[in-house]
């Protein structure tokens, strides 16, 4: 430890601190400009300058070290006189149009200018105007150029921690301009950090503009709803009408930053999609009724079927009191573990629950980051965990840990990689468990043989660095973090991949790596979901339904017994239907009608079922096939929690009142379990927070008080592990067709932010990616529509070629609904082949004088 005395206060820091460090932690404010937290010093704006004992100059303290024995001044009046002259400089320039700026009441050269600046100018030439007017940049970022002061803040924020690289500066000295490439930013990710960070007005939020003043606005703390890195959130209501969204350095995983979905993709809120009030289904279209009349049409309903199965899907964007309440009514209402989660694929928790018990680590991301080796497996996390992706690639670039991806989808992220892996889709459970064998053939004689003996060695695919090279960065690594996309559920081999995923965190134990696990979820409370028990095989806490003695502590606490077979997936469920099996079949804030495969099958499922009742804030595909809607509220209108990919658990607090004749999503479920004569205790979200805190052991002491402006983190509770499951998978075989893949695009991530206005303006069309080696093959261009075709269905978008794709793949994204992807989709078929070919355009007349083209 070094010891360093500022003005006249002694402290003690670590070796590499700087001096700026060192003075906020005494509480001594030194003014910064170009300074972030998350960024290399600059040292450019000159306005933290101190006074050190022997130098002769005044230094920068944000790229100052602190040195043994130092002894630093930060108020003297020469140091008073530099920063009201750099003051002075910046104002030369300076447009002082503050009236209109949409920084007035938060700009921080207006409170430099307050606190530093001289009370008069001493320069009287005209000042430098780059632009008369403001240029927007892009559909959500405009800009006033003259109000720019240089800092460099967005730029090094773009590049840096974005990897976007879209913002750059031309000329030099006072006439520095930033600006995107050709005066664009339509290559950017259109997140607003550059907007975030900005000190002034140069860079502002087009959608905001001109709407508030900042001490218009009331401003609530909550948690992002659209992926589940679970990013902190202000959103800033005015009049009860939503405005805009920031982020505070200080609080949560995402240390300010965010993506375009959170900061602009929350105005879905004030959707024109809402349900306005109940409905029930009369002469084959839905009918609005009241809540009165609902409640009487379905308890009838209800009765006549309740000889029959029931089943429950619910979302897991929903809070975990919401999750967990649904699960209660279920099993002790409807007496069925027919349940689950997830609207796109089925989670096997007989590989999933030991995985999730033995490894997963509810630690800080930013802890698991900071381990020597980081493998990424599956899915696309520039798209699907865009916040995620920043911190690794500061975990990359300034911690040095060595990033090692494996995925058939490239992402930005690669280029920061030490090692990348591209295997096909289905194949990932291959390549791991020629990782595991290759890591074992190089520990010899450190591991017991007789748990590996079975272990084979797949072929590595082509035109990768091989599994190998990933095999030989895990042993040399010190210590390594497995992030995992739920991507990999989507593929019939998702059983085989989680269980080869075992197999090397088994082995990484063995080598004293200390690994540590966590899934890249692309919905909000997932994780909060699988806890709460939203899953036809795990009780909450992911204990198994076949566990005699959770079921009775449940069974005591809730005073209704708990069936103890297990229950069926959605694939079941909807086979169920179709068998004619089920009678009542709940629906809750999601939409499988869009996201499951196999359009065709679901609504002939959704069709069989005796009673289909849809519990929605949105008029969904599936809403729209209901026999009883339920009109619910949305995010920001009722309060709860979220526990995000870390197992952190976080406030989601109310920032509007529920529209319309919309209800909570916990008064409906008390509703609709009084119209079976039962009532659900406890029914408020404080007292079932506390049940949760209770009985589910991951949650347990926590207190809704003590989450805090950071949320808690739920205890790893293990569970028996599954020990070595040593059998690996064939390696699939590469199709001479092309195979068709989906996921989340960065625009959309479907459900809520196709409710976005402002992103749908930002997103571009839906799209075709394909490598440019098959499009120059089928002689097609960068933007041809082109017509997808399976054994199902056919689409047709435009094309986006991409040079990093792999050969033979072509992707479209999943999130949009007009789409209709699933329709091209088989059940049990992942990834499906296809053919791809140019969308012709005819003439056609309709009458005399107008032409229309059409494909």
């Amino acid at each position: 430890m070094l010891k360093v005395t500022i003005d006249e206060q002694t402290l003690e820091v670590e070796a590499g601190s700087t001096v700026l460090q060192a003075a906020q932690r005494l509480g001594i404010d030194v003014p910064t400009f170009c300074y972030l937290k998350r960024l290399p010093p600059l040292a450019s704006c000159r306005m933290c300058l101190v006074e050190i004992e022997g130098v002769r100059r005044l230094q920068p303290s944000c790229a100052t070290a602190a040195t043994d024995g130092m002894v630093v001044r930060t108020n003297t009046p020469l140091i008073e006189e530099t920063r009201s002259s750099m003051l002075d400089m910046l104002l030369a320039n300076h447009p002082l149009d503050c009236p209109i700026c949409d920084k007035g009441g938060e700009c921080e050269l207006q409170d430099m200018v307050m606190a530093y600046g001289p009370r008069e100018s001493q320069f009287r030439d005209d000042k430098r105007v780059f632009h008369s007017e403001d240029i927007r940049l892009s559909p959500v970022i405009i800009m006033n150029v003259n109000r720019c002061i240089q800092c460099q803040r967005c730029v090094r924020m773009c590049e840096e921690v974005v990897g976007a690289v879209a913002l750059g500066t031309v000329e030099k000295g006072m006439d520095t301009a930033v600006t995107g490439f050709e005066g664009s930013l339509a290559s950017c990710d259109q997140c607003g950090n550059c907007v975030e960070v900005c000190p002034v007005g140069a860079l502002m939020s087009f959608p905001y503009r001109y709407k508030a003043r900042p001490w218009d606005l009331e401003e609530t703390d909550t948690v992002c709803p659209h992926c589940g890195t679970g990013c902190q959130l202000t959103v800033g209501t005015r009049k009860g009408e939503f405005m805009r969204v920031r982020s505070k350095w200080d609080e949560g995983v995402n240390h300010e930053t965010l993506c375009v979905r959170g900061r602009f993709g929350l105005d879905f809120v004030a959707s024109r999609d809402r349900i306005k009030q109940p409905m029930i289904r009369q002469d084959g279209a839905l009918v609005p009724v009241s809540w009165d009349e609902a409640g009487d049409y379905l308890r009838r309903r209800l009765l006549a079927v309740e000889s029959k199965d029931a089943g429950g899907l619910a979302s897991p964007r929903l809070p975990n009191e919401v999750l967990y309440q649904f699960q209660k009514l279920m099993r002790t209402v409807f007496r069925t573990n027919n349940i689950d989660c997830s609207s796109r694929w089925a989670a096997p928790f007989d590989t999933l629950g030991p995985l999730l018990g033995t490894f997963y680590s509810r630690t800080p991301l930013d802890d698991v980051i900071g381990n020597d080796c980081v493998l990424v497996v599956g899915g696309n996390i520039t798209e699907e965990n865009p916040v995620t992706e920043y911190l690794l690639r500061d975990g990359a670039r300034r911690r040095q840990t060595g990033l090692l991806m494996l995925s058939a989808r490239p992402s930005r992220l690669d280029a920061d990689a030490r090692v990348v892996v591209r295997v096909p889709p289905g194949g990932e459970a291959a390549s791991l468990a020629a990782v595991v064998a290759g890591l074992v053939a190089a520990a010899g004689q450190a591991l017991p043989g007789g748990a590996f003996a079975d272990i084979g060695r797949p072929a590595a695919g082509a035109g990768s660095d091989g599994p190998d090279r990933l095999a030989a960065a895990l042993k040399e690594g010190r210590s390594v973090t497995v992030l995992v996309s739920v991507d990999l559920l989507r593929s019939p081999e998702a059983r085989a991949t989680l269980q080869q995923l075992n197999n090397l965190l088994h082995v990484l134990r063995l080598l004293g790596k200390g690994p540590a696990m966590q899934f890249l979820f692309d919905r909000a409370n997932q994780m909060g979901a699988w806890d709460m028990g939203v899953l036809p095989a795990a009780l909450p806490g992911l204990r198994a339904v076949a566990d005699d003695a959770a079921r009775a502590t449940l069974a005591r606490n809730w005073g209704a017994e708990i069936p103890s077979e297990p229950g069926a997936d959605l694939d079941a469920m909807l086979d169920l239907c179709v068998g004619g099996r089920v009678g009542a079949l709940y629906i809750v804030g999601t939409d499988p009608l869009v996201a499951y495969p196999d359009r065709n099958f679901v609504t002939r499922a959704l069709g069989a079922a005796d009673l289909l009742i849809v519990q929605d804030a949105f008029l969904t595909d599936t809403a729209g096939m209901a026999e009883v809607v339920l009109p619910a509220a949305g995010y920001g209108e009722e309060s709860g929690t979220f526990t995000n990919n870390e197992g952190r658990i976080q406030n989601v607090r109310k920032f509007r009142e529920p529209v319309f004749e919309a209800r909570g999503n916990l008064a409906i479920v008390d509703f609709v379990a009084a119209l079976r004569n039962q009532a659900l205790r406890p029914s408020t979200q404080p007292e079932i927070f506390d049940e949760i805190a209770r009985l589910v052991p991951a949650y347990q002491g926590l207190t809704q008080d003590g989450l805090g402006a950071d949320g808690a983190f739920t205890k790893a509770v293990p569970t028996l592990s599954a020990g070595m499951l040593p059998a690996p998978p064939p390696v699939p075989t590469t199709a001479d067709r092309l195979m068709l893949i989906t996921g989340d695009c960065l625009f959309h991530n479907g459900y809520l932010s196709e409710r976005s206005d402002i992103l749908n303006t930002v997103a571009n069309d839906p799209y075709v990616a394909m490598s440019a080696q098959d499009t120059a093959e089928l002689g097609l261009s960068d933007g041809d529509q082109v017509i997808v075709r399976s054994g199902q269905g056919e689409l047709t978008a435009q094309l986006k070629v991409d040079r990093q794709f792999p050969k033979g793949l072509v992707f479209v994204p999943e999130n949009y609904r007009a789409l209709r992807l699933n329709s091209l989709l088989r059940r049990g078929e992942y990834p499906c082949a296809v053919e791809v070919q140019k969308a012709h355009a005819t003439l056609e007349v309709d009458r005399p004088g107008r032409i229309w083209r059409g494909v």
